[in-house]
């Protein structure tokens, strides 16, 4: 099959495949194996979590999704672009760790050139349930039996994110030890090189509308001999040069607050320990402002900019051909944004979620006023590409983006989500996560 062919192939299958692939049994049994009663709990205020089908991408486009990963990462690894971006961030994203951060999330939608890069976020959610969903699908027609995956052997999606931050450990405790001097009685020294306890921290876990995941991710570690507690940042305390949850030593916090500076009074403890290293902060500040901020897809479509750090060629097209235009918003250019507000949407700089973004031909001159004196990205309007599905008897035409679940340049696991509305959303039925399936070009 060619590239072209699988494109089509998976288009056509993303409008006409309305078949309901989700083992709704087999997911329950899934959940269950947590808790009696985890399904019923997962699924309580959240019925539209999980969508009930897949979604198909070519081969092709896969492989696309990955020369960006890769190009972005090679970027990401000059000082100079380093320098260029820290230089609009928080005063905590200077400070250094040997541990990249885990769970980047390279979202795209697929333009009519083939895969955009909307954005980059970092502690991306629904890694962990999406590896669950992918499990719990059935062939419910030939071309979805040809293509669901068979067995993976070791290589799991769980595991691989098992590995994720053994890795991000053992860089950690590599750079500790690095900096204690001979014979010193350094706190570093005193740690042990075994992951032992690991805390998953959010405001009010509870609450939370993934906090299922923080559960799986709890049952996760402790099945590989890692003791894990799922708590709020203001559980946590400091002593002797540790961070510490009662009378438990943290090594690791499995970060998965939107406080990306660890700014806020509630997170001091957690700030404190990230800049004098009482433990391993993943994902972390100077993550998400080397990768999620904004601003940074600025400079990435800034050609001349990237040549004059000696960016190649090569991966210079490959940026320009897969991240659409991006700019700043200033009030000097209020005029001509405005002008062309219905081909842009923007997004706040440090934002996530699709939290306070506006798509421009929806915008309101008061709204557009309030994004000037904010601190703003325009980018070029991608508009996503479309999954139909059944919702009762009524075919459903839903919006669909992919989500590349990246760590250390590595494509650990893609998955789709599916909405209707301005922006991605849980609201909406027949929508939600969504597993990949890839159709092949040979």
């Amino acid at each position: 099959m060619s590239n072209q062919h699988s494109i089509e192939l998976a288009d056509r299958l993303n409008a006409g495949c309305q078949c309901v692939s989700l083992d709704h049994a087999g997911l329950e049994a899934e959940l269950e194996r947590v808790s009696p009663g985890f399904h019923a709990e997962v699924m309580a205020g959240r019925p539209h979590l999980f969508s009930d089908s897949v979604a198909f991408v070519s081969a092709e486009h896969v492989q696309r999704m990955a020369r960006l990963v890769a190009a972005v990462e090679r970027v990401v690894a000059l000082p100079a672009y380093a320098a260029h971006v820290l230089a609009w961030a928080p005063e905590s994203a200077r400070h250094r760790s040997a541990a990249p951060g885990v769970f980047l999330g390279y979202d795209f939608h697929l333009g009519n050139t083939g895969p955009q890069l909307i954005e980059i976020n970092t502690n991306a959610g629904g890694g962990l349930l999406n590896a669950l969903l992918a499990r719990a699908q059935k062939a419910c027609c030939d071309d979805v039996e040809a293509l669901l995956p068979g067995d993976l052997g070791s290589e799991t999606p769980e595991q691989l994110f098992l590995d994720m931050f053994r890795a991000e450990w053992r860089a950690f405790r590599r750079s500790e030890l690095a900096r204690d001097e001979p014979g010193s009685r350094a706190s570093s020294l005193l740690r042990g090189d075994t992951l032992a306890r690991i805390a998953i921290v959010d405001e009010a876990p509870l609450t939370q509308y993934l906090y299922p995941e923080f559960v799986l991710f709890q049952r996760l570690f402790e099945h590989a001999g890692i003791d894990a507690v799922i708590c709020d940042p203001q559980e946590l305390a400091l002593r002797d040069g540790a961070l510490w949850h009662g009378d438990s030593r943290i090594d690791l916090v499995y970060n998965r607050l939107t406080d990306f500076a660890l700014d806020a009074p509630a997170n001091a403890v957690l700030r404190e320990a990230w800049l004098t290293d009482a433990a391993l902060i993943t994902p972390h500040p100077q993550a998400h402002a080397l990768y999620a901020d904004k601003r940074n897809l600025v400079a990435l479509c800034d050609d001349a900019l990237l040549a004059g750090w000696g960016v190649d060629a090569e991966t210079r097209a490959t940026l320009a051909n897969k991240i659409p235009r991006t700019e700043l918003v200033v009030p000097e250019h209020a005029d001509d944004l405005w002008a062309r507000r219905k081909q842009l949407f923007f997004k706040p700089a440090a934002g996530y979620g699709s939290k306070a973004a506006y798509r421009g031909d929806k915008i309101t001159k008061r709204v557009f006023d309030e994004v000037l004196a904010g601190s703003y990205i325009a980018q070029a309007l991608v508009p996503p590409s479309s999954r139909t599905l059944r919702v009762g008897e009524t075919p459903v035409e839903l919006k669909l983006d992919l989500r590349n679940y990246v760590y250390a340049g590595h494509v650990q696991l893609i998955a789709a989500r599916l909405w209707q509305g301005q922006t991605t959303n849980f609201r909406t039925p027949g929508g939600g996560f969504a597993p990949v399936l890839t159709v092949p070009s040979t």
